[in-house]
């Protein structure tokens, strides 16, 4: 069915088919809900980020230097305190393991992530969990600490980025954790995002957020956050856009990654945390028509609703009443439309970037998405 297209779109539309990607950068393209796009049934945050979840931060650190450096780092962090002391419980889920997620099998064994969550690019794994090691030991109360479980997760940027380089250094990781705030996230080409390309497209990264309905007096809220550099064949709301924008163009390969990491405020068990993971990737299937061999695709999901102490005699962890199993529908749904659409939100944030060697990554074009969508 046909979606009236309003004034306001009609503007953007114009605007957008006027300037294109030499439009000026101080304003932030449009994201597809604003346009009327929407994707799923379920309510937003407030910002439509994984910071709708209280206490969650994000902080980025984007390097963008000469003709070739494509990089940088995003921090997600699960509260404001020390969450060495005052661990996270948490769980992964792999979908295809084609990839290095440092960290993942302590977080599967104990159920708990006791360190800020990095994402950057393959070869700067080694460097951020150096970074994060450090960072962790010198805070406060970790004087005596001899174990640091450093959870890092990365997407290949190499066709854009001087990936060989290695550029990221230990600063940029720590400036992305001590910048990372409450808020708004920036979204696109930044910190892990900066060369990343996803689905025929400038990829980068999104967010996204859902809310349940009321439970006992109370509301939930489950807020994603994607690394998006995966697939060739872009598929939104249903619409194979890959047939209709680039008829002549072979689609091939598909491989990189997407990385997903999920925040919620319900008391959930480590092992329903991870069975709100696996979720993650049908919203990330509904974005795309092959999930290929070289893609590697993890989704990590923690809870604030509660914190696990660090050991010590007497130690105890004391933990809300837990959803029970019979009320995840709404979280799995919850999650599968955030994820979806923080992909779409990757996308349509991204600009057109050249880089390595004049390898070019081309923005989606957003005024000819919405004439295909609503012309339907």
């Amino acid at each position: 069915m046909n979606k009236k297209i309003t004034p306001t779109v009609c503007v953007v539309i114009l605007l957008l088919a006027l300037h294109g990607e030499g439009a000026a950068n101080e304003t932030p393209r449009p994201r597809p809900r604003e346009l009327g796009l929407v994707t799923g049934v379920m309510p937003t945050g407030p910002l439509n980020a994984i910071t709708d979840v209280p206490g969650v931060r994000v902080g980025h650190a984007t390097l963008h230097r000469g003709d070739a450096v494509r990089t940088g780092v995003t921090a997600i962090l699960a509260h404001g305190g020390n969450i060495f002391l005052q661990k996270a419980p948490g769980a992964i889920s792999v979908f295809n393991g084609y990839g290095k997620l440092a960290g993942s099998t302590q977080v599967r064994e104990l159920g708990q992530i006791e360190t800020p969550i990095i994402l950057t690019n393959t070869l700067s794994v080694g460097t951020a969990v150096e970074a994060v090691v450090q960072y962790i030991l010198e805070q406060p109360g970790c004087g005596d600490v001899r174990s640091v479980n450093a959870v890092v997760g990365e997407t290949n940027d190499g066709s854009l980025n001087d990936i060989r380089g290695l550029h990221v250094r230990k600063e940029d990781v720590w400036q992305a954790i001590r910048t990372a705030g409450e808020g708004p996230v920036a979204e696109g080409s930044v910190g892990a995002g900066t060369g990343t390309q996803a689905l025929g497209w400038k990829g980068g990264i999104g967010t996204a957020s859902r809310m349940t309905e009321e439970w006992g007096g109370k509301r939930y809220t489950v807020g994603v956050l994607v690394q998006a550099n995966f697939g060739s064949e872009l598929v939104m709301l249903g619409v194979p856009l890959y047939q209709k924008l680039r008829p002549d163009k072979e689609e091939t390969g598909g491989d990189g990654s997407c990385m997903i990491v999920i925040a919620t405020d319900a008391p959930l068990s480590e092992r329903n945390l991870e069975r709100l993971a696996r979720r993650a990737f049908i919203g990330m299937g509904r974005t795309t028509t092959c999930m290929p061999n070289g893609s590697g695709d993890y989704a990590i999901a923690f809870s604030t609703a509660y914190t696990i102490p660090h050991r010590g005699r007497g130690a105890t962890v004391e933990t809300p009443d837990p959803i029970v199993n019979d009320l995840m529908s709404d979280l799995f749904r919850a999650v599968e439309e955030a994820t979806e659409e923080a992909i779409y939100n990757s996308l349509f944030a991204a600009r057109t970037m050249v880089g390595r060697d004049g390898n070019r990554a081309e923005a989606l074009p957003i005024d000819k998405v919405l004439a295909l969508i609503k012309g339907r």
